[in-house]
């Protein structure tokens, strides 16, 4: 009798297997509350023993939970990252369909992320999140070609930030209505509007509102 064959087992590097637990705890960070998480639950989801995942994670679900976090921040911040191509508005609707698209695969974990109120949540998880913003908002600096924004600019950009923010949490407390595409176009008119009230205040950012208007 042939003994069956035995599959190639492949040891992971240390960046594979932390790669492998990070994208584990991020499927169960995107559906569940932080504090309903547990290692065992990690574990389970990779496919490992509870042992291995504190040998990368020593310091327990706190470190498991903030170096999922800031992969969940990197995506986010490659969010804003478009091609400096062709006009403006085009290229924010696709940063934002980029974005919604985030929040509508992680809604759970979007929602514990940005409300707060998690027993993991700490100075630095919040430095982690506001870092996503500052991201978002030089990205949006260098998408207006203003390398130096005023205060009253910078005030607009960091608002509407916010404004996205804030509609996405209801967008998913409203079991996502509007539709994304409409969500998302409301978003850009909102930006223009803001952009165009400040002008009205702020050279720089009539400035900024003029060539929109030469975009067509």
């Amino acid at each position: 009798m042939t003994p069956s064959a035995t599959p190639a087992y492949r040891r992971l590097s240390v960046e594979e297997r932390r790669s492998q637990l990070l994208t584990a705890a991020l499927s169960l960070f995107a559906h569940r509350a932080p504090e309903d998480v547990s290692l065992d639950d990690v574990a389970e989801a990779a496919g490992v023993s509870r042992p291995l995942v504190y040998r990368y994670f020593p310091g327990g679900k706190q470190q498991l939970y903030e170096a999922a976090l800031r992969s969940a921040a990197e995506e986010l911040r490659l969010c804003f990252d478009e091609p400096r191509d062709g006009p403006l508005l085009p290229r924010l609707s696709h940063a934002l369909d980029r974005y919604l698209t985030f929040v509508d695969e992680h809604d759970t974990g979007f929602s514990a992320l940005l409300q707060g109120g998690s027993v993991v949540e700490t100075s630095r998880t919040t430095a982690i999140v506001d870092g996503v913003r500052r991201a978002a908002a030089e990205h949006i600096y260098s998408h207006l070609g203003v390398p130096l924004p005023g205060a009253r600019l910078r005030m607009t950009v960091r608002t509407w930030i916010t404004a996205v923010e804030a509609a996405s949490l209801i967008w998913l407390d409203e079991d996502k209505q509007p539709p994304v595409e409409e969500l998302r176009d409301w978003l850009v008119e909102q930006f223009v509007a803001v952009l165009t009230v400040t002008a009205g205040r702020d050279p720089q950012t009539a400035a900024v509102v003029g060539a929109l208007a030469e975009e067509g």
